[in-house]
Formats: structure tokens, sequence, C-alpha cells
């Protein structure tokens, strides 16, 4: 088991901002529907949609970066992963499109590297042997495929929008 989540959450936190109370977010209302419930913002990527009863604008850092651990990190099984880089996208990937989808991505890239008769089934679960296959994997090359199916699966979401 690794414990790379301190730089882990270092990357992705840099891209999340300080407090937002756009009205026109619909991460920003209790109820994910932009005017219905209470505009109560989104702070550190902390959205009031997935947290209603949290007081986003009293959120500090530590708070959220333990919500990111717990509800990320681990339900994502991110600690299975010993790279470093690898571990740190798919939280990322967690983070901001869902852990289901993002253990499904890194399947797919294992699948990518793998002889079909050594892929893991795209179940979207890092079990043992998702993270055996992955750490059995070049991190390098890895990382580029993660990256690869990181990017086909956004550019189908673009191209059917």
């Amino acid at each position: 088991m690794s414990d790379h989540f301190d730089a882990a959450f270092l990357r992705t936190i840099r891209h999340e901002g300080g407090l937002s109370l756009d009205p026109n977010d619909r991460g920003n209302w209790t109820s994910g529907v932009i005017g219905q419930g209470e505009l109560k913002g989104t702070k550190y990527g902390i959205a009031s949609h997935i947290y209603p009863d949290l007081d986003v604008r009293n959120l500090t850092l530590e708070q959220a970066k333990e919500l990111y651990r717990r509800d990320y990190w681990d339900r994502a099984g991110c600690d299975r992963l010993e790279d470093e880089d690898i571990a740190a996208k798919v939280f990322d990937l967690a983070v901001n499109g869902g852990i289901r989808r993002a253990v499904e991505i890194l399947q797919a890239a294992i699948n990518f590297l793998t002889p079909r008769e050594r892929e893991v089934t795209l179940d979207g679960s890092l079990g043992p042997g998702t993270a055996a296959a992955a750490n059995a994997l070049d991190p390098r090359d890895l990382l580029l495929a993660l990256k690869g199916e990181h990017y086909v699966f956004y550019r189908g979401l673009v191209q059917s929008g």
C-alpha cells in the first residue's frame, strides 16, 4: 500500500479555487439545480450540491483535505497504486469525473498495454486484480496510456454534446 495522498492532493487543489457563489453554477446550490435550494457555494472544489449540509463558506483547507481523502482517494482505492504519478492522476480523475469513471479509465489504459488474455475487467472497481495489473506495468507507459484514455473519454463527451 502506498500513501501518496499528500502529493496528489497538492496537485489537484492547485486547480480548485476559493469560495465561489456564482448563482449560475448548479454546484453552488444545495439541490444541484440552479435557483433551487440554498446558494452555499463551492470552495476548494467542494460543492454544495455534493455536500448540502456542509458550511462551505467556513470550510478550511484542512477540512477539504479530509473530505478529499475519505470520499475520493480512499473510495477510489488510490492507495493500492504504487506509483505516485499514477495514483495522483486517478485521484484527480475521481475528483473531476467520479470514482467509477476514473477507475474505468485506468482499467482501459491497463488493457491498452496488456495482452488480451491478461486484460482486467472494466468494472470501475480498483480491486486487487486491477491494482496488481497497474503496478506490474511501466509507470511511464501507463501514465501515457491513462492520459490518452482520459482524452478519449472527454473527447467523446464533446462530440456527443
